[in-house]
């Protein structure tokens, strides 16, 4: 059984033991031995899980353009209200193709249930294709 070593941490520098029984943990593994003291694998290992960088495959901007990346206010648009008339302000370029409605209208036709939204009402929103 190999006998315990006393190790640096690259990081805080500080000395850790890493004992016999995690050295042959290690060795089954196939790990090399550590570089970091627990107390710095720990918050490196939390830094990574909240997406702080590290190697984490798809980046750390939050999924589908998270907004991270964004140098300001959104890009708001106006349009009139296709029910009330009324000016609105939307998130999107307006098209002549699509009905757009304002905050309140869009709300009373019942916007986020599932249905078709603010879109006249299909089901599905898979119609035309």
């Amino acid at each position: 059984m190999p006998a315990d070593q006393t190790l640096t941490c690259r990081d805080c520098g500080q000395s850790f033991t890493f004992t016999s029984g995690e050295q042959e943990f290690y060795t089954s593994r196939g790990f090399s031995e550590p570089t970091r003291c627990p107390d710095c694998r720990a918050a490196r290992k939390a830094e990574r899980n909240a997406g702080g960088g590290g190697y984490s495959s798809y980046g750390s901007s939050g999924g589908y353009g998270g907004g991270a990346g964004r140098s300001g206010p959104r890009q708001m648009y106006s349009a009139t209200c296709s029910s009330c008339g009324q000016e609105a302000q939307v998130p999107f370029q307006p098209t002549n193709d699509k009905p757009v409605y304002c905050s309140d209208c869009f709300q009373q036709r019942g916007a986020g249930r599932g249905g078709g939204g603010g879109y006249g009402g299909r089901s599905g929103g898979r119609g035309r294709y």
